[in-house]
């Protein structure tokens, strides 16, 4: 399942999630916002009016940042998403 993660500059949320995502021996596509403004507007319309970093998906589904990332990966409800 192809997950991808919206990413910023200076961004230590960013980091933290990209770390747990690794600590689970997981590839991610990273698309960072500083590389195109068109990137910006498709992770707010992805992300339901979403604006802040990092902006993680797991196939379609929409998991939020690196807090509701965090709670499903202790909760176990991540590894049930990744099947």
């Amino acid at each position: 399942m192809k997950i991808i993660i919206y990413t910023g500059p200076m961004c230590s949320f960013c980091v933290r999630a990209k770390d747990l995502l690794k600590k689970k021996g997981l590839e991610f596509e990273e698309l960072f916002l500083g590389d195109s403004p068109d990137l910006m507007e498709e992770m707010i319309a992805r992300s339901g009016g979403k604006r802040t970093v990092p902006q993680i998906f797991i196939g379609d589904t929409h998991i939020g940042g690196f807090d509701e990332l965090y709670d499903k990966d202790k909760s176990g409800e991540l590894d049930e998403i990744l099947g």
